[in-house]
């Protein structure tokens, strides 16, 4: 059932590219933190090479993802087919959290769309790709994307949105040191 993949074919990356909403799973290396899993949504995930991908992380109450990766870099991107036929394709890799004020931030951020409140990209060396059949996901409809966290990051604006991630985003919570800019 399950296949090992050894890069993102042509087939994949569209099928990768179709997908609403994406999972990131990532963790701390002291054994007593807290693994953490969040969604993800939007138009906000790409891939940018045969091993390589990345996407947008946006300004949330949570730093847990970029804590974890600026800590030790592991982190998984797990895929669902909600629609269509059953399927789950998991992206295992070395991630780096590019900040704005890095040099490469810029070219990547090309190859997205403009979202208000982008705190950093994070990017994906891909070093295992996986598939697996997915039965049990159960079928759900798209109906649309949310605009909460782009009216609330419009409201805040530039100066409130630095204010808000010194104040919330300067460690996970373990105290693994967070938004470092």
């Amino acid at each position: 059932m399950g296949k090992l993949y050894d890069a993102l074919t042509p087939d994949l990356r569209a099928w990768l590219g179709r997908q609403r909403i994406f999972f990131v799973a990532t963790a701390p290396l002291s054994v007593s933190g807290h693994v953490n899993c969040s969604p993800k949504g939007g138009d906000t995930f790409r891939v940018v090479g045969e091993r390589e991908a990345a996407y947008l992380d946006l300004t949330g109450s949570g730093i847990e993802t970029a804590a974890h990766v600026q800590e030790n870099g592991r982190i998984v991107l797990m895929f669902c087919a909600f629609e269509g036929p059953p399927k789950i394709v998991r992206v295992h890799g070395e991630g780096e959290v590019i900040y704005p004020e890095d040099s490469r931030f810029a070219g990547l951020a090309q190859e997205f769309g403009s979202h208000r409140g982008v705190r950093a990209i994070i990017r994906v060396s891909i070093t295992r790709i996986s598939d697996s059949c997915g039965y049990s996901v159960p079928l759900y409809a798209f109906i649309g994307d949310r605009d909460a966290l782009d009216r609330w990051a419009q409201q805040k604006g530039d100066d409130g949105l630095a204010a808000y991630r010194q104040e919330k985003n300067r460690a996970s919570i373990d105290g693994v040191p967070g938004y470092v800019p």
